[in-house]
């Protein structure tokens, strides 16, 4: 592929709507504690549906190079954010996976992780964020590549079985959901709640 090809896809639009999205949800699971839980459980569960529709419009690329994509969320990082979410999820944390395509067939019933699944859909996508963000077109068409292989292959899933939890959570009654006005960012930047309802307009809910 063309150098003038690579950028026209790097570039398009349905690729940088998604990397928006990817970004803001990266963001979320990176500093979570600016919310209380019921708003945080209730925008990750906004979140999701968005992010499985820009992931659902990437188009199919073909990798251009037989080097390996670097990955750059290390073990310590996954477990530093994970546990970052499962004190806050607390006794909710665990849910009852419905659907293992590995065992989908057994009779066994699966006990899942609302933190693990949220950051294993984190490692895929802040590994392609960083790999984009190069500004290297043919590292940033590969790990599109890939990123749109694992969705298919793995994060698309975990996103739509954690997201029957999260639905779950929000309207059980177990938490209870009052103002979902995230508490000030530390930075000053506005919270991630104002850049939903960009998208999903301010009467989301």
């Amino acid at each position: 592929m063309e150098n003038n090809g690579l950028n026209s896809v790097v570039y398009g639009r349905n690729v940088v709507e998604f990397v928006a999205v990817a970004s803001e949800f990266c963001r979320l699971i990176e500093a979570p504690g600016g919310y209380p839980l019921p708003a945080l459980a209730d925008l990750t569960r906004k979140l999701l549906p968005l992010l499985y529709f820009k992931a659902s419009l990437l188009p199919p690329v073909d990798t251009v190079s037989e080097e390996p994509l670097e990955k750059y969320v290390t073990e310590m990082e996954y477990n530093l954010h994970l546990q970052k979410w499962a004190v806050l999820l607390g006794e909710y944390d665990t849910y009852q996976e419905v659907f293992d395509p590995e065992l989908q067939f057994g009779t066994e019933a699966v006990t899942a992780s609302i933190s693990e699944s949220l950051l294993d859909i984190y490692q895929d996508l802040k590994d392609f964020l960083t790999s984009y963000s190069l500004g290297n077109e043919e590292v940033m068409n590969d790990a599109l590549a890939e990123c749109r292989a694992h969705f298919g292959e793995f994060w698309g899933q975990r996103l739509v079985n954690v997201l029957r939890a999260l639905h779950q959570l929000v309207f059980s009654g177990d938490l209870e959901v009052g103002e979902k006005k995230p508490t000030e960012h530390p930075e000053g930047r506005r919270g991630t709640s104002g850049w939903v309802d960009r998208f999903f307009g301010e009467n989301h809910e």
